[in-house]
């Protein structure tokens, strides 16, 4: 199969001057993508000299943005997505091109813990590939790496679907789950990356926390709604009892906990079937 390596890169000179030599030497048939996403230093003129082919962005969209405009300008028909930062090691590119060979529809490289910046992001992490895990039913290693390699039809079929922005990654794979496509995890170690990151606590924070509410709406949104308007129905059975038990009569705060858990219930029932038309198969 005829294989198509994407880099989105911001401001990446330091590492490119490595990496794509590396890549040139060891996939000399491959397509090489390198998606210049607004940079400001000498990415665009490392890739030109490289001879790789060179997609630019005129200004700054998005880590998703740039997957998506390495994908369609890529001719491949497996696709492989790497970091240009050099956390990646290309030795691994073998490794994931053997799972789809294998017959696997996207193979992940899995961060060991040792791969995770700081605490704080590998308890985040780890709390995205908890709920993942649960609402797929598979155990998701990790849900937000950015390196793996999958088939170019089945991922073209979610471009629509996909962010501009880091969170690419958590909707792809719960898109390929969705669909019913075999995803496979293998384990990498991700080295320090070059330069500085482009990912800002205090900015991206907040966003990260909305990953999680919108893992449960792409694949499964009772399996989120749900339990939350059960809870809702409790507390109020409960506050009922204890009101009735109490003072003998049923309180307005009752009625509105059952309202509540009625609406949220009614929200998932809808969210699913919005869901369902969302992976509607086109072919």
């Amino acid at each position: 199969m005829t294989l198509s390596i994407i880099l989105p890169c911001r401001n990446e000179a330091s590492s490119l001057r490595q990496l794509l030599p590396d890549l040139i030497r060891l996939y000399p048939a491959a397509e090489i993508i390198v998606v210049d996403d607004g940079s400001q230093d000498d990415s665009a003129k490392i890739a030109a000299q490289a001879g790789v082919k060179l997609v630019q962005h005129v200004y700054n969209m998005g880590n998703g943005a740039a997957i998506k405009s390495g994908a369609r300008a890529a001719t491949g028909e497996t696709l492989v997505f790497m970091d240009a930062d050099g956390q990646h090691a290309v030795s691994d590119i073998a490794r994931l091109l053997d799972g789809i060979a294998a017959g696997h529809e996207m193979v992940v490289g899995a961060r060991d813990v040792d791969s995770q910046a700081s605490l704080a992001r590998r308890l985040g992490n780890g709390l995205y590939n908890f709920l993942a895990s649960w609402m797929v039913g598979h155990t998701i290693p990790d849900l937000t790496s950015g390196f793996r390699a999958v088939r170019a039809e089945k991922f073209k079929e979610f471009l629509y679907l996909l962010p501009n922005t880091f969170s690419y990654p958590t909707t792809i794979t719960m898109a390929f789950f969705r669909a019913g496509y075999s995803v496979s995890y293998i384990p990498i170690h991700a080295s320090k990356r070059t330069g500085k990151s482009h990912i800002k606590l205090l900015k991206d924070g907040p966003r990260f926390l909305l990953i999680i509410f919108k893992v449960g709406t792409l694949y499964s949104p009772l399996k989120l709604f749900g339990p939350l308007s059960l809870a809702f129905l409790i507390t109020g059975f409960s506050y009922y009892a204890y009101t009735y038990i109490g003072s003998g009569r049923f309180t307005n705060m009752g009625s509105v906990l059952f309202i509540t858990s009625l609406l949220i219930f009614l929200i998932g029932l809808v969210s699913e079937q919005i869901t369902a038309l969302l992976y509607k198969d086109k072919n």
